[in-house]
Formats: structure tokens, C-alpha cells, sequence
């Protein structure tokens, strides 16, 4: 038996380490304040993160699911991010700034960590939205961290699709643990009608049964003003479909440890 400790910073900001490796999602350390977009909703931080930079260990790798939303990419992210060795993302992300390394869905990298142990990265697919909300929403990214002797960590991104979801724990199948993006994110009428843009505690439910056995993380469910559920939602779906065991909660500040078996 192992374990994984997950530190929740707020908003999609986690942090956790394999074999010496420490990993950031979504890097957000703004203030709150309004973001203003031309022809967008103005998105709203109503929270700051819990934990200053400074104080978090400096990460040696950024999993960034897209470069587009400044709830998953602020500027105080950006800065931080641009001092990070490895910074992994979409292409399309890879594209618009120098820095950053473009994984396609399946490609994966390797990063080595202590002893030489390697960490496999592989870029998963998600879509922030309903089908066919690329053109608004953009192209987004998942990741799956894995490798012998290792945990097998699913990070989400900002995905809204169960089979999307589906097809993931098809190459792989034993994820131990699934840091899954959730707060039912929705920009209104006039996006895509409301929809969910991200995971609802219904839908990450629905994805905790797809992942058979993984402990989950849920993340992004509070600080901004567009999340239309906070963590209860989750808590609440969990209990209903009889899977509370492999729900894990930590309050933005807090850190989760969760024991996987060996394999």
C-alpha cells in the first residue's frame, strides 16, 4: 500500500508529487476581481486562493488543460508557470506561448524522477462543453500520469464528457486515483443554453462508475462566480449513487491522502 497526498490550493489549482516529481493543475493565484471579455460573459473570481505560491513547493511540472479561461490560467498563474521546467497542454496552447509543450490526445512524454524512476504522461481527451463547442470554448486536455510501481493519476481538465470519460478507462483501465474538475460550470442562455461546461456532481458521479475502483478528488468547485454547484453537489450525487467510500473532500488550504494498493 502507498499513498498520494493532494493538496488543494482552490478553484482547479491542485498539488501532488510522484517519485520526487511535484505536479501543479491549472495554476490560479489572483485576487478576486472581474474579467471582462469582448463578446464574452465577464467571468467573476469570488475567492482568493487559499495558498500563496511561495508557500506551495515549487512545481517541476505544470498540467495546464487549456491557455484560453482565466479560471484555469490566471495572470499570477502565468507568472508562475513560465518559471516551471515542464509546462504541458493542448497544441493549440503550445502554439500561443513559447513555453509550453502541446501533447495530442494519447501522445505521451516521460519525466524522471527520483532514482530515475519515469513518470509516463499521457494527454487524454476532454471538451469543455456540449458537442461541437470547440469554436467558443476551445480545445482542451486531460492527463494520465502513470508508471511501474506508481499510482495511476487521471486529471480531468475541464471536461464535461462521461464518454469521453468512457473511452479513457478503455486504454486504461486500473486509475487509481481521478482528480476530476466538477463545479457544473454554465455561462448562461446564451451559451450553449446553459448547458454545463464542466462536470456536475451528477456527472462526475457518473464518471467516478466509469473509473471503476478510483479514488476521486473533486476540484473546481468553488471561487468563481460561473460554477453552478459547489462541493455538497458532488457529496450529494456520490451518496445517491452509493460511491461516498471513493469520494475524498478537502477544503481549498487542505491536503487529502488517499492509500492505493500496490500493484
Amino acid at each position: 500500500m502507498s499513498t498520494l497526498d493532494v493538496t488543494i490550493v482552490g478553484g482547479p489549482t491542485a498539488v501532488f508529487s510522484l517519485t520526487g516529481i511535484t505536479f501543479m493543475t491549472d495554476p490560479t493565484f489572483d485576487l478576486p476581481r472581474n474579467y471582462p471579455s469582448p463578446g464574452r460573459p465577464t467571468l467573476v473570481k469570488t475567492t482568493a486562493p487559499a495558498m500563496r505560491a511561495p508557500d506551495l513547493p515549487h512545481p517541476d511540472v505544470v498540467l495546464l488543460s487549456h491557455d484560453e479561461h482565466v479560471d484555469n490560467f490566471d495572470e499570477a498563474g502565468r507568472e508562475l508557470a513560465a518559471r516551471v521546467a515542464t509546462v504541458l497542454s493542448t497544441p493549440e496552447a503550445a502554439g500561443r506561448i513559447p513555453w509550453v509543450a502541446g501533447l495530442q490526445a494519447w501522445q505521451t512524454v516521460d519525466v524522471t524522477g527520483a532514482e530515475g524512476q519515469v513518470v509516463h504522461i499521457t494527454g487524454v481527451p476532454a471538451r469543455h462543453g456540449p458537442e461541437g463547442c470547440e469554436p467558443f470554448t476551445g480545445t482542451v486536455t486531460g492527463f494520465v500520469l502513470h508508471g511501474e510501481s506508481l499510482p495511476t493519476v487521471y486529471v480531468s481538465g475541464d471536461n464535461s464528457s462521461v464518454d469521453l470519460v468512457k473511452e479513457i478507462a478503455e486504454r486504461f483501465p486500473n486509475i487509481d486515483v481521478a482528480i476530476l474538475f466538477a463545479g457544473g460550470g454554465r455561462l448562461g442562455p446564451r451559451v450553449f443554453n446553459n448547458a454545463e461546461i464542466t462536470f456536475t456532481g451528477e456527472t462526475a458521479a457518473q464518471s467516478a462508475m466509469v473509473l471503476a475502483g478510483a479514488q476521486v478528488v473533486p476540484v473546481h468547485v468553488e471561487g468563481w462566480a460561473h460554477l453552478s454547484e459547489d462541493v455538497g453537489a458532488v457529496r450529494t450525487a456520490f451518496a445517491a449513487a452509493d460511491l461516498e467510500g471513493r469520494l475524498h473532500v478537502a477544503c481549498p488550504g487542505e491536503t487529502v491522502t488517499i492509500e492505493v494498493p500496490a500493484r
